[in-house]
């Protein structure tokens, strides 16, 4: 039987609000302090919820040219701002010919998720050929050239591929709001497969755009607390009411560890379980036992052969939604058993917000952190317990703490329940 090939992460790059790369997100999330704030991208008042979690964010910048900032939609600039950082913190040297260190192309894959793709790009288009909506009929004359590419969700993929040289499985992976533990997973098992040695993997979203906010709107989904913005994200209180939209990206670079250990890699943690599951119950609606997501979490522990008395910590979906709070705390205690009364577990949308495909791949970031550091970020605004919600949730403040392994978990419209389980690289050295 072959051994199986152990996965790690050797880089993280982050685009967040409130930040900027991934020192400063890591110290905005340890510090609990929040990025939601009033929408300014435009003008929310016509809407139920007009509250945002914005990234501050210039492509050219943060080293982007005038040429790519031009051709492609906000969700590919900022994933490709997230993956430079992350191949750089790897120390990885893409495309340098045939240099000792560098990584064989068809040996390097790209793995990007993305719930809505590149919705404030076509939303632009659309104004400008309808004329704000006014033609029925729309004026092609006005489209940009660039069109074709902001309608296919493999855009964001693509520009990674070329970017880095990677000439091995280039995928992009829209599972609505697991796409970025969806994509980093299926990353990780490119790498245990042995179809790639290395995979740039992640997510990115720029989903604040007027229609994308009637959409929650509609059901509800948001909320609509305008009024104090920077508190308006409650996961697990008892007085949320709704999701706060984000944006943003984060990019790990997974590698083989024995490629890694090779040129003398930094490695964050490795990856050592990773499952999906759909509960094939409702467009938007959960059911309260949460089986779907345990099996998700049993599955992935079972892969590293990891029992549930080792999680130390669980990084929360925590939307902030009533239902998805209680569904989640009940898959929680349904697969950690009785070790989950004593098990850390904190939202970081409290702070950042939803940035729908993009937050799995965000979280994943800061649980990686977590492992590496020892620190376990907070759920901010926590203040009201709610008796359906009866778990540690680490409130308002970091709490440091030695993890070894940690779970990152999320949940989806459509059904979608995913986990990844993260660990510490010593933990079981071979």
């Amino acid at each position: 039987m072959r051994e199986r090939r152990r996965v790690v992460v050797t880089g993280i790059g982050v685009v967040a609000p409130g930040s900027m790369g991934r020192e400063g997100f890591w110290d905005m999330i340890t510090e609990g302090r929040t990025a939601t704030r009033r929408i300014s991208f435009f003008d929310p008042a016509r809407f139920r919820s007009q509250v945002a979690a914005e990234v501050d964010f210039d492509g050219v910048k943060l080293g982007l040219s005038a040429q790519e900032v031009f051709r492609n939609d906000r969700f590919v600039q900022m994933a490709m701002v997230a993956a430079d950082e992350a191949v750089a913190d790897s120390g990885l040297r893409f495309g340098v010919g045939d240099a000792d260190d560098a990584p064989d192309p068809d040996r390097v894959g790209v793995t990007l998720g993305s719930a809505v793709g590149a919705t404030m790009r076509l939303e632009q288009e659309y104004v400008s050929v309808s004329d704000g909506g006014r033609l029925w009929e729309v004026d092609p004359r006005y489209a940009s050239r660039f069109l074709a590419s902001a309608l296919v969700p493999s855009c964001g993929a693509t520009e990674l591929a070329v970017r880095f040289g990677a000439h091995g499985p280039a995928t992009v992976v829209s599972t609505g709001c697991t796409s970025g533990i969806d994509a980093i997973g299926y990353g990780a098992q490119l790498v245990e497969d042995g179809d790639a040695d290395v995979v740039v993997a992640g997510a990115s979203d720029a989903p604040i755009s007027p229609i994308s906010m009637a959409c929650f709107d509609t059901i509800r989904a948001t909320t609509d607390s305008n009024d104090d913005p920077e508190h308006a994200s409650k996961p697990f209180d008892a007085r949320r009411n709704g999701f706060v939209m984000g944006e943003g990206a984060a990019v790990l670079v997974l590698e083989e560890l024995g490629h890694a250990r090779r040129r003398g890699a930094t490695v964050y943690c490795e990856v050592t379980g990773y499952a999906n599951r759909c509960n094939a119950f409702h467009m938007t609606g959960l059911r309260p036992d949460g089986v779907e997501m345990a099996e998700a979490i049993d599955r992935a522990l079972a892969q590293g052969r990891t029992s549930p008395d080792e999680v130390g910590y669980v990084n929360a979906h925590g939307s902030g939604t009533k239902q998805n709070d209680r569904h989640e705390t009940a898959a929680v205690k349904r697969s950690l058993g009785p070790a989950a009364g004593s098990v850390a577990m904190s939202s970081i949308k409290s702070m950042v917000g939803h940035s729908l495909g993009a937050i799995g791949s965000i979280e994943i970031a800061a649980t990686a952190l977590a492992v590496q550091r020892g620190v376990l970020p907070p759920t901010a605004n926590y203040e009201v317990p709610d008796p359906e919600c009866d778990l540690d949730y680490v409130p308002k403040v970091a709490r440091e703490q030695k993890v070894d392994v940690a779970i990152s978990v999320g949940s989806g419209f459509g059904g979608f329940q995913s986990a990844i389980v993260l660990a510490s690289p010593t933990r079981r050295e071979s």
